[in-house]
């Protein structure tokens, strides 16, 4: 069976390259500690898939979905992947989030790696579609620990948490969504999109999330979709089974 997901959100790594940008993406970026690589706009878009409602590939998704409830919060933790970086510039996100399968809202907050020159950046980030993409300051190193929930309490009122407990710093945004879907909740890791399409994977190693709930439960309890992250013949990244109902891992295998 052919599902498709669309998550609409714009990603953390907004900006115009060669002076050209999506229309109503803004075109320079703030000052940040870690600021991310400067492109035309990018987007957490998950494009058609291939497989089974519960075994799905997607051209830049990979990790867990769940759907057939009404979804009010989800919770994840992870450990910042080391982005392996050669003269490609490449990208890669980690993230919660509800909605934004099937769906034409996103609300979510994550991390990022993304290679530009060689080297690695890492910063993180919140969204609530359609508003413009936040980046949050604080400062990002691979191996940080990160603990994150994105709650809604009634009448569109978000509350969207990030914390990096190896740098002691801890976000927290509230936001008003009207009539969000509230369909679906996720913790997946992903290669953002331009308007060009998919844009290539930054090579992270293995994501390791665990403590992922969604309504307070285990994400396992909902029969979430187990997602592989491919175009065509080739895999760019793997999810293992879930241990415990809330814990799994994503594995890099190709740009």
């Amino acid at each position: 069976m052919s599902t498709t997901r669309r998550a609409t959100a714009l990603s953390a790594t907004l900006l115009a390259v060669l002076g050209a940008a999506a229309p109503g993406v803004a075109t320079a970026a703030p000052s940040l500690v870690n600021a991310p690589i400067q492109l035309s706009a990018t987007g957490h878009h998950a494009v058609p898939q291939i497989g089974g409602i519960r075994n799905s590939t997607s051209s830049n998704w990979s990790g867990y979905a769940a759907t057939g409830a009404k979804f009010t919060s989800v919770t994840a933790s992870w450990v910042q992947p080391t982005g392996h970086c050669t003269s490609a510039t490449t990208y890669s996100s980690f993230w919660i989030g509800l909605d934004g399968d099937g769906s034409n809202s996103v609300e979510q907050t994550g991390s990022e790696v993304d290679c530009s020159g060689g080297s690695p950046q890492y910063y993180s980030w919140y969204e609530m579609y359609p508003a413009y993409p936040v980046n949050f300051p604080g400062t990002v190193r691979p191996g940080d620990h990160f603990t994150s929930s994105v709650t809604e309490s009634g009448s569109g009122s978000f509350t969207l948490k990030l914390s990096d407990t190896t740098q002691g710093w801890s976000k927290t945004v509230t936001k008003t969504l009207r009539n969000a879907a509230l369909a679906s909740a996720e913790v997946i890791a992903e290669a953002p999109s331009s308007s060009s399409g998919v844009l290539p994977l930054t090579n992270f190693g293995t994501a390791s999330f665990t403590s992922a709930t969604a309504n307070g439960q285990p994400i396992g309890n909902f029969s979430p979709d187990n997602i592989t992250m491919g175009s065509g013949s080739t895999t760019k990244a793997t999810t293992s089974a879930l241990s415990g109902g809330n814990a799994f891992s994503v594995t890099w295998k190709h740009s």
